[in-house]
């Protein structure tokens, strides 16, 4: 074959491995969280499930769970909207990992959890995901009356008792969310909780035990800038939640001096890596820590 005339192969523009790749003709090439899989009724767990698309103008999907054994429209279950992380960058709400903890989650909180998808950055810098997810918000709140359009939410889910669920970058976009809440307030649509695990916060400088090697603050930080190419850095609010924002407003959760006189329990997993819980959902750091996150929606 006489490739002299083949066009080169594009180079890479820039390499944000083990995550993902950009190519100079602004192709990316992500390297991990690739796999989805389709809904369906789990047996191990009793728990079943259903894709819904939320946003049409930008075809985007969320993922509905409930429990096998409700049945009873007279009984409502606490309402989780959970929002999954990926560093804004990678895996899908679909992604199998995600899925099956999901699954575990619902059955163990007896709860209906609805599963958001949304944009990925670098296609979609940040703010898209924070928008898709506020977009998501808004279409589960519309069944509030119970005349929406999926019979599910409608029927047994308990309006009155919303958890706001997010991990690493999705507990960056909870916390987001949650804080504007109070200021475009939807009606019948009562968030009395939120989980942030793990969440992807950052900053200029280390907090606590972060870590200080410089190495690796720079990979994080080169990611930040790929999934949000207009920040400022890494003080940028969007990152860092301490800088030019009063904790005062987020209606669920109560850290020392932020002004609020809620209620907040941290949960420390000692010498688990990030996101372990998702990755090796039966040991028993993971175990411990679901039994601590279960009851929580059920407590309110």
């Amino acid at each position: 074959m006489d490739s002299s005339n083949s066009k080169p192969a594009a180079e890479v523009a820039q390499d944000v491995s083990p995550m993902f790749k950009i190519y100079e003709d602004g192709r990316v090439e992500r390297l991990v969280g690739n796999e989805i899989v389709p809904p369906s009724f789990d047996p191990k767990t009793s728990v079943d499930s259903n894709d819904v698309v939320y946003s049409p103008e930008n075809n985007l999907s969320a993922r509905l769970y409930i429990p096998k054994n409700t049945n009873n429209p007279n009984h409502k279950l606490p309402l989780v909207v959970y929002i999954y992380g990926g560093g804004f960058c990678i895996y899908f709400a679909f992604h199998p990992t995600y899925h099956n903890y999901v699954n575990t989650l619902v059955s163990e909180a007896k709860v209906i959890a609805v599963f958001v998808d949304h944009r990925r950055a670098p296609e979609h810098p940040v703010p898209c995901a924070h928008e898709d997810s506020w977009a998501a918000l808004k279409w589960v709140a519309s069944h509030v009356d119970g005349q929406g359009p999926e019979d599910w939410l409608n029927h047994y889910a308990d309006f009155e008792r919303v958890f706001i669920y997010g991990d690493n970058a999705g507990g960056n976009i909870a916390h987001h969310k949650v804080m504007r809440l109070p200021r475009e307030i939807l009606d019948g649509f009562n968030v009395v909780g939120i989980v942030l695990a793990h969440t992807y916060f950052w900053g200029k400088e280390p907090v606590g035990d972060e870590t200080i090697d410089a190495e690796t603050r720079a990979s994080i930080e080169k990611m930040w800038q790929a999934a949000c190419p207009g920040t400022s850095g890494c003080d940028d609010l969007l990152i860092n939640p301490f800088v030019g924002s009063s904790l005062a407003n987020l209606e669920c959760k109560r850290l020392k001096e932020s002004g609020w006189g809620g209620e907040a329990e941290i949960i420390e997993s000692k010498g688990e890596p990030h996101i372990f819980y998702l990755l090796s959902p039966t040991c028993d750091s993971a175990v411990a820590m679901r039994k601590k996150i279960a009851p929580f929606f059920n407590e309110i």
